[in-house]
């Protein structure tokens, strides 16, 4: 990873980008590629998908989604305390003692978490939930909280920055999957930069709420209508504490991408690419996603008629916390899967079964 790079990873990841609130990220990731692509355009929502090749007819996609997890305000009381709701899959139990970034028209206002001390806690243990999480913002009554600019919907993320681990993994929030942006900008770059040619149109897609059922993926995937969809998203590292291989499988951070298998996943798209990461010498994992990935493999999958779809993670631990860990030897090695997959498409490439 060169100093541009790393520089627009630290800049789009310490970004917060919402579910729902995801425009000034979606700048950040265009401006980065922008000197990669021929054309671009985002949608109602702000999904973007920078375009090599626009006039091309066979349309490949490589996707990744830009939001994060985050909380709406849904109650302030008389003294000033902010009760919440999950925007996405936000973790109740590691809220207590974090600090907080609410969004408001005026700006920023700072936050925490608050929780009550061990010492009164002796008799009656209570587990953080949706019910008893609050936020202070330093206000003692409703109304100057209100003064602040916050409000009923006002956003709120997490304030935690991205840093590197033993100089081995990268830690922060919001990999899930931001970083999965950063990987498909990086794609186009190495495809400009080595001067490759394709012979079909490459939508690098970055979509929008995907946290709150894929919705994003869902709108793009039909303007687009692409002929394949290679999707990268995270998946959990299972080697860490508290996992159980049984019923989640053998998945481990530095040992390369994980190729899913699935009802979703197109199997000559998934030969096609386990071929190019042994030919190619790029190590893989494998994983197995029971009925739905879960990911916007499935938006793409079953849009349109069908489209030939295939989904490669990179592992991840402590999913949807602030302290979300990859291993920076993944992160080369997925995006060099997907390049070398993208680049040994074959224009026209026809997929099905039976011909």
């Amino acid at each position: 990873m060169d100093s541009k790079s790393k520089d627009f990873l630290f800049k789009y990841l310490n970004n917060a980008s919402p579910t729902g609130f995801e425009t000034s990220g979606q700048e950040i990731w265009l401006d980065y590629i922008r000197p990669y692509i021929d054309d671009y355009f985002t949608d109602t929502y702000g999904s973007v998908a920078a375009i090599i090749n626009p006039e091309a007819k066979y349309k490949v996609v490589i996707e990744a989604h830009a939001d994060e997890i985050s909380w709406f305000v849904n109650y302030i009381t008389d003294q000033g305390y902010i009760y919440v709701v999950r925007n996405g899959g936000s973790d109740h139990q590691i809220a207590p003692s974090k600090r907080v970034n609410i969004h408001t028209k005026k700006g920023v206002v700072k936050g925490i978490f608050g929780w009550p001390a061990i010492h009164v806690r002796k008799d009656k243990e209570d587990s953080p939930t949706l019910k008893n999480i609050f936020i202070d913002v330093g206000a003692g009554t409703k109304k100057e909280v209100e003064e602040m600019g916050i409000h009923v919907g006002s956003v709120i993320t997490f304030d935690d920055e991205l840093m590197e681990l033993n100089d081995k993994y990268l830690v922060g929030r919001a990999l899930d999957n931001r970083i999965g942006g950063f990987m498909i900008a990086e794609v186009a770059r190495r495809i400009k930069e080595n001067g490759i040619e394709l012979p079909f149109g490459l939508y690098v897609v970055n979509a929008v709420q995907e946290e709150i059922g894929l919705r994003g993926a869902e709108m793009i995937a039909h303007r687009i209508k692409p002929n394949l969809a290679i999707i990268t998203d995270v998946t959990h590292d299972t080697n860490s504490p508290m996992y159980d291989k049984i019923t989640s499988g053998d998945i481990s951070c530095g040992d390369g991408p994980a190729i899913c298998y699935g009802p979703a996943v197109q199997n000559n798209v998934l030969d096609m690419i386990i071929g190019i990461a042994e030919k190619e010498q790029i190590p893989f994992q494998r994983r197995a996603a029971s009925r739905s990935t879960g990911t916007d493999t499935d938006a793409f999958a079953y849009s349109n008629e069908g489209v030939a779809s295939a989904l490669i993670s990179i592992p991840l631990k402590y999913m949807h916390t602030t302290v979300e860990t990859c291993a920076k030897d993944d992160l080369e090695n997925t995006i060099q899967l997907i390049y070398e997959t993208v680049i040994q498409v074959k224009d026209g490439q026809d997929f099905r079964y039976m011909k």
